[in-house]
């Protein structure tokens, strides 16, 4: 079986403003030349949604197996975030761009159950939170990562 293709065109929207709100936040760690940036973050809050859309289209909207799809979002998308943490010495860096990464991830499986609402939220309160860090006047000499870095 090929799938449902009447389901479609409500898929495609939901991927669509997944994509579009993760774009920002990439934009911003790109800019910031984070390895994770203008590509991985689109890809997240796709899978994240696809997985979930994908989910309802098999089991069903409102199933408890759903609940083990939100937990395997949040596994996988660690992992990712997991990687964009770099010790060197004494400094850690990467967390904003894991958290964003994790946040990227959950806002696209939001927007595959529907909650356009949370995913707006998200999007914009994450990308505000790396705009504000970004202009703090009273930010360390040391920067969060080197160029190239995640």
């Amino acid at each position: 079986m090929l799938g449902i293709w009447s389901d479609s065109l409500d898929h495609l929207v939901h991927l669509l403003v997944a994509f579009v709100l993760a774009l920002p936040i990439a934009w911003n760690r790109a800019r910031a030349e984070h390895t994770a940036g203008i590509h991985t973050f689109p890809l997240v809050a796709m899978a994240s949604c696809g997985l979930v859309q994908t989910a309802i289209s098999v089991i069903g909207a409102g199933v408890p197996n759903n609940a083990n799809i939100l937990q395997g979002v949040v596994t996988g998308i660690g992992f990712i975030g997991a990687g964009a943490i770099i010790r060197q010495g004494d400094f850690t860096t990467g967390h904003a761009t894991a958290a964003s990464i994790w946040t990227v991830g959950i806002m696209g499986a939001a927007v595959g159950y529907g909650y356009y609402d949370i995913g707006i939220i998200l999007a914009g309160a994450n990308f505000a939170v790396l705009m504000l860090r970004m202009r703090s006047p009273g930010r360390s000499s040391a920067p969060e990562t080197s160029p190239g870095e995640c």
